[in-house]
């Protein structure tokens, strides 16, 4: 979204509406490239052996509901014409955490071979939940006085919890249980936003539902299907798996 005139929860829905219209559309043309669903089966979480989805107490055995969602968006606009929003969800993954990460674009042209041949680009991550902060992976030259110049890949953290320790840090339900009592709506999902952002999902059920077979399957406590890799990897991108 682009910065609101101000801080009225008026002006902020307005901007998150514009980016919603301006997502690119994902139907039967193709959803198979710019979508991947999948079901987990059974495996090990946490070395603790768990069921498949289908194996659960009580559970549907032919059931084609999808526990896990990747897709790639985008956005039809000036501003992020081109760029790629991947986007994962997913149960029995190996951790739980919500996190957005900003991967910059590669040097085009690497003047540290000789001390770091593959350079890779820098990184910025937004922690949500459940340790909130913000992170920023950068290269960054060694100290010392050797004739060569040597870098490292280092982070700068900056942690919610060990910044604020005398405040105690809110989560997000706890936010909008205030922001409920205050009467501001400015976090919360207007009419207009919840119809624009059907309209867009819609068509991706309905495709899932008519062109595609039954979700990939995928082991509990791994990060999801083969395919989802795939995704990113057609583009140059992985995901960011790290336990």
């Amino acid at each position: 979204m682009e910065p609101p005139a101000d801080l009225s929860a008026e002006s902020i829905r307005a901007e998150k509406l514009k980016a919603v219209k301006a997502l690119c559309p994902i139907d039967r043309t193709n959803v198979k490239e710019k979508t991947v669903r999948g079901q987990y089966a059974d495996g090990y979480l946490n070395g603790i052996e768990v069921p498949g989805y289908l194996n659960e107490e009580g559970a549907n055995t032919v059931s084609k509901t999808e526990t896990f969602v990747a897709i790639k968006a985008e956005i039809d606009n000036w501003r992020w014409s081109g760029v790629p929003f991947y986007l994962r969800t997913g149960k029995r993954m190996p951790v739980k955490h919500s996190e957005i990460v900003v991967h910059f674009k590669e040097q085009p042209h690497n003047i540290f071979k000789d001390s770091y041949s593959d350079l890779p680009a820098n990184k910025l991550t937004i922690r949500l939940q459940p340790d909130e902060g913000v992170e920023l992976q950068m290269m960054n030259k060694i100290p010392g006085i050797a004739s060569q110049m040597n870098i490292q890949e280092n982070k700068l953290d900056l942690s919610f919890n060990d910044t604020y320790k005398d405040q105690r840090v809110i989560d997000a339900y706890e936010r909008l249980m205030l922001e409920v009592l205050n009467g501001n709506q400015s976090l919360f999902v207007s009419r207009d936003e919840v119809e624009a952002a059907w309209q867009w999902i819609d068509p991706i059920i309905e495709s899932w539902e008519r062109h595609m077979a039954s979700p990939r399957i995928y082991e509990s406590g791994s990060f999801g299907p083969d395919k989802s890799d795939r995704l990113l990897q057609q583009d140059g991108c992985s995901w960011q798996n790290e336990l």
